[in-house]
């Protein structure tokens, strides 16, 4: 597969384009056929964190991930064994698939598709992953602004969710990467 390496505020060498080369080349023998698709790097160093962020599209799906280290070599390392993570459950997911619908040829004909490939991408795109492991309930006293990310830093977390005592709307404040400080509220 071929990517697209770019750098912010660091000077990408070579050095460092053949390690993520290296490092990312370990992702083809999960793909029978590779990618017609690009894939896209990004390092960057903010406030002496080296950030990798990866990005490869695939046909139904796109696989992403980023990580933050105090070493750039670390970081790159980190986010090819979340990506490798994150191809392992998309091919397990479409095996299992495969096994509860009779197989790929029942798969292929119920999907009128012409390629095995295309098939078992949108097996694996209309498969739903998405499950609800906690739920929180929690009163929301009306605050400011100001006393929400107080209590936000407070607890350590990255969101806070508060009624806005000015608004009396539900609003959302949340720590950006650059340190400052988010409001999301209703339109």
């Amino acid at each position: 597969m071929q990517f697209t390496i770019r750098g912010q505020q660091i000077e990408v060498t070579d050095a460092l384009k053949d390690y993520v080369d290296k490092k990312l080349s370990r992702l083809d023998k999960y793909f029978e056929a590779p990618p017609t698709s690009e894939g896209h790097v990004t390092l960057s160093v903010v406030r002496g964190l080296h950030t990798v962020e990866v990005t490869i599209p695939l046909t139904g799906v796109v696989l992403r991930a980023e990580d933050r280290s105090e070493d750039m070599y670390a970081s790159i390392d980190a986010v090819v064994d979340k990506l490798e993570r994150q191809v392992r459950k998309h091919k397990t997911k479409l095996n299992r698939k495969i096994r509860q619908e009779g197989g790929l040829k029942t798969l292929i004909a119920e999907n009128g598709a012409a390629t095995s490939q295309t098939a078992v991408e949108q097996a694996e795109y209309d498969e739903d992953d998405y499950e609800v492991v906690r739920t929180k309930r929690f009163t929301m006293k009306p605050m400011d602004v100001e006393e929400a990310i107080l209590q936000m830093n407070m607890v350590g977390h990255n969101f806070f969710v508060f009624s806005n005592i000015d608004t009396q709307e539900v609003n959302v404040v949340y720590k950006r990467d650059d340190g400052k400080y988010g409001l999301i509220e209703r339109d």
